[in-house]
């Protein structure tokens, strides 16, 4: 896991790429790559590239970044892991011979995967990985995500050049990098809690989707291509029984957990006491001499509105032998963490949960671990939210045939009662306009409650605009891929391309390695997401029992205690906090982030204020904060 960061000066340029250039940006992600750190001027001064290494696999200096192959031909500086990197090694030895100069290095391996086969290299590798690949020869220059989007990677074209890092800040070391607001992305912000890819909250600065691959020419042409999908590989369990897929879910969960514990350095596994993380910790211990190291955070004292999990998480460990680490966090801890988390996130991620990954990954640092074995990723595939068996319910309800005019008329009474900032008048709008009910698995805003949020400038600029635009071209390529387009596919299709690469795993991957920890997520394998994808939606939710396969295949490997138990979500205090001070901080921020900015109507904002709301409040604090950072 490292930081890549890179520029090329398109030949129409005088632009020359410089040493001190690349190093400023580079080293603006030092967390990403205590280890050491690289550069690679080419001797024209066109293309550069920098490495930050958090070093993992081939702790050697023969495995540094940037690196080359043998005849100088090819660049790379790359981010992530090849969990099987071994086998297309062997595999690269049978075809063409290549020179290696690695032990076992998986750097090394892309190289060379690249050489062979081209950009479909990436259709080899099993893994998570952002990198990037100068082929002198042709002149080309190769940006690619991995499928799920696990690792991140941005990008800006501006004054003849190309540049790119692992991390936004990087970019911003470039002086002549604009900091503007992108409004537009402001606008879906407020509803999905993130920036949907492409775009992010900077104007002029974009982020390769995941499953996305990109070259830029040195005349700078560009060609971006979505290289996999979900649904591309989607298996027919037509005919197989429930307890065969139960079998095949649970031998894909034990070879993607072997596939994660591919180190030399030591791993452990973020245990928070439910069924995602018990599963990590059981597949884990299989075979391991050594106790296994969890590690799980709680809170001190008691809180109402966050429910305390520690209680399981320990019987967990004791359960498999396992090493168990905890830390209790504070109110005075997350006041304290604020400014940090606010430079680590580089754009709003409005998730406070930001603040217990952190600090859980800060422990595993602290006591000598370097990668973490987390558990996003299940509730998405396999249907864990509570929240989803609600909107396949109201999904449902609106395809009933001849229902339009009893949903029209009962928008109309909602509107003559005011309740339009409802979310139950959001769903009769969308499904009055003929689009899905489901928008993802993290709402803010609805619609009716954005536009009277933005400031009377936004208003008349988005009034003929919904977020449905951000989400449309997901749904137009689902809709193609599918084979039923079924409600329940296209909710985890929909927060597979959005709230997962964008929210979810960027919040893993911006807190673990703001302390130096890489976190391997073994759900996301793509194996199991085109598995997970294909099963039947009955198997998925069998008498209102969500996860209802999952919990079958793993019956019998973790307590049915762990099994059993009712869903509790990862979240903070807040509404506690809020009594504490938290409030009054926020509320100065506020209206000074309104009297500085065009983009909230203040007095709106106030109306928030009083009730309070402390999710809406959190989302308005963290794109303040942002401003204040990033562009103010």
């Amino acid at each position: 896991m490292c930081g890549i960061v890179g520029a090329l000066a398109f030949k129409s340029s005088s632009y020359r790429i410089t040493e001190n250039y690349i190093v400023k940006m580079r080293d603006a992600m030092m967390s990403r790559g205590p280890d050491g750190a690289g550069v690679w001027i080419s001797d024209d001064g066109h293309i550069g590239l920098g490495h930050r290494r958090l070093a993992i696999l081939d702790l050697s200096d023969m495995a540094k970044q940037p690196m080359c192959d043998h005849e100088g031909s090819l660049w790379i500086s790359f981010n992530g892991e090849i969990y099987n990197h071994s086998d297309i090694r062997r595999q690269l030895d049978r075809t063409c011979c290549p020179q290696w100069k690695t032990q076992h290095s998986d750097t090394e391996v892309i190289l060379y995967a690249f050489k062979h086969w081209g950009i479909e290299c990436v259709n080899h590798f099993i893994g998570m990985f952002a990198f990037s690949i100068w082929d002198t020869k042709k002149q080309e220059l190769w940006l690619v995500r991995d499928r799920i989007g696990i690792k991140p990677l941005y990008y800006s074209i501006h004054d003849g050049r190309f540049t790119f890092a692992s991390e936004i800040k990087a970019l911003l070391k470039d002086p002549q990098q604009k900091r503007a607001v992108n409004e537009e992305s402001l606008f879906h912000y407020l509803s999905f809690l993130v920036t949907p890819a492409p775009h992010t909250m900077f104007e002029g600065i974009e982020k390769l989707p995941g499953g996305t691959w990109l070259k830029v020419t040195s005349d700078g042409h560009i060609t971006k291509t979505r290289y996999w999908d979900a649904f591309d590989n989607k298996i027919d369990l037509g005919h197989h029984s429930e307890a065969d897929i139960s079998e095949r879910i649970r031998e894909e969960l034990r070879k993607a957990v072997a596939w994660r514990k591919v180190s030399d350095v030591p791993v452990g596994v973020f245990l928070s006491g439910g069924i995602d993380s018990s599963i990590n910790a059981a597949l884990f211990s299989e075979g391991e001499k050594e106790q296994v190291r969890t590690f799980c955070i709680g809170y001190q004292g008691n809180y109402s509105s966050c429910t305390d999990e520690t209680y399981y998480a320990r019987f967990m460990a004791d359960t498999i032998g396992a090493k168990y680490h905890e830390h209790l966090l504070t109110y005075s801890e997350f006041i304290e963490f604020i400014p940090r988390m606010i430079q680590l996130q580089d754009e709003p991620l409005a998730d406070p949960v930001c603040f217990p990954t952190y600090y859980v990954s800060k422990l595993a640092r602290d006591n000598g671990v370097t990668v973490c074995q987390v558990g996003e990723g299940a509730d998405e595939l396999f249907c864990g939210y509570i929240f989803w068996k609600n909107m396949l319910f109201l999904q449902k309800m609106n395809d009933y045939p001849y229902t339009g005019l009893l949903k029209n008329g009962m928008a109309n009474l909602m509107q003559l009662f005011d309740k339009k900032d409802t979310f139950h008048y959001e769903t009769l709008r969308r499904g009055i306009q003929h689009v899905p009910i489901f928008w993802g698995g993290a709402e803010g805003f609805t619609h009716t409650q954005k536009m009277k949020l933005l400031s009377p400038r936004l208003r008349d600029k988005f009034s003929r605009m919904t977020s449905w635009e951000a989400i449309k071209p997901i749904y137009n390529r689902f809709m193609q891929k599918t084979l039923d387009g079924s409600p329940l596919n296209w909710m985890s299709y929909l927060d597979l391309n959005l709230r997962l690469p964008e929210l979810l795993l960027m919040r893993v991957d911006k807190m673990s390695m703001g302390v130096g920890l890489e976190a391997r997520v073994p759900f996301l394998d793509h194996n199991i997401v085109e598995l997970a994808l294909s099963i039947p939606e009955k198997m998925k939710i069998r008498n209102g029992n969500l996860k209802h396969i999952l919990k079958t295949s793993v019956h019998g490997l973790i307590p049915d205690k762990i099994i059993n138990r009712k869903k509790q979500g990862f979240t903070i205090p807040f509404t506690e906090w809020l009594n504490e001070g938290l409030k009054d901080r926020i509320r100065n921020d506020m209206l000074s982030f309104c009297k500085n900015t065009d983009y909230l109507d203040i007095t709106v904002v106030n109306e928030y204020l009083e009730k309070p709301k402390f999710r809406e409040l959190w989302y308005l604090e963290n794109l303040a904060l942002w401003w204040n950072e990033f562009i103010r």
